[in-house]
């Protein structure tokens, strides 16, 4: 089975959505995306500098709409032997990949979401940071001592922890030993206590979404399991604002499950980099630009 992975947030980077804008459908495409967001996802994706796309209610729908301009094509008309799977905001396009929900509710809800974390992250200064290379049960003790939280497991050694800034400052000037600390761009403490505020605006935007049973194998960020029940997705959606990725579980379910081939939708590379990390042998390809898609759909064709 072929998996189409689609990334999270601090994946954008200036002019990302300009290559993809100039070739035919597209345009017109991200415009009826941008009517459901109530955002000019054309200007952010192709003038916008990188400050004002870093702003996470910018930033969250503006990923989703690229992963979903990415999908028209990697699925159309291609059902059989292809699931889905995402990484934090990007569990959206994944719902929407595997007709959980519509393309219009998935880049509303997810402009709601976007709005709401910005909020509950302006209420104290946090961010985030990417640890590598920690023994996970020192990286945890030097957490708690720092009041800090492990907010994605991402595999291959790399834990992303979030909290208050000043504390991910001492954290990255007394790593745990033989630990790397780098510094994310994200504006705020995402997946842990910090976005509480965030939940209950969620959760009023999403009780009036319908949500379809998938139509096509996906996998959650709670524990990497399979998901058969459209209701129970969109509830893990909402909660998932404040609780840990576990990535590093998802790609152990994709190998359990003998997966031959990932596929990254734009804007990639940064699940490609750890499935090359944790699902070392199976082939990859990073959808950047429409020039990426020949190699994709030939992996979906020999699949």
């Amino acid at each position: 089975m072929i998996v189409i992975v689609c990334p999270g947030q601090g994946s954008q980077t200036p002019g990302f959505l300009q290559p993809w804008l100039e070739q035919p459908g597209y345009a017109e495409h991200l415009a009826t995306l941008s009517e459901a967001s109530g955002i000019d996802l054309a200007k952010h994706g192709t003038e916008s500098d990188a400050e004002t796309i870093r702003d996470t209610a910018i930033a969250q729908p503006l990923i989703v709409a690229a992963g979903l301009l990415t999908l028209r094509t990697l699925l159309d008309g291609r059902g059989d032997g292809i699931g889905v799977a995402g990484h934090s905001v990007g569990e959206f396009t994944a719902a929407a990949a595997a007709g959980i929900l519509s393309e219009t509710d998935a880049i509303a809800l997810v402009a709601e979401r976007g709005a709401a974390m910005a909020e509950a992250a302006s209420l104290t200064p946090t961010g985030m940071s990417a640890v590598i290379g920690a023994d996970e049960t020192a990286l945890q003790e030097r957490l708690d001592d720092l009041g800090l939280q492990a907010a994605n497991f991402n595999g291959g050694g790399q834990v992303v922890v979030a909290g208050e800034l000043d504390a991910l400052e001492r954290l990255k000037a007394e790593p745990p030993q033989g630990a790397r600390v780098i510094p994310l761009q994200v504006a705020g403490a995402f997946h842990t206590r910090h976005m509480s505020p965030a939940v209950q605006r969620l959760e009023q935007a999403a009780a009036g979404i319908e949500a379809s049973n998938p139509t096509r194998p996906i996998w959650t960020n709670r524990d990497g399991g399979l998901i058969t029940d459209g209701a129970e997705f969109l509830n893990l959606l909402v909660g998932q604002v404040q609780s840990p990725v576990r990535w590093d579980r998802t790609m152990e379910t994709f190998a359990a499950d003998g997966v031959t081939g990932i596929i990254e939708v734009a804007p990639a590379g940064a699940l490609v980099g750890l499935a090359k990390r944790g699902l070392k042998g199976v082939p990859t390809v990073a959808v950047k630009t429409p020039d990426d898609l020949p190699a994709a759909l030939n992996m979906i064709e020999m699949a």
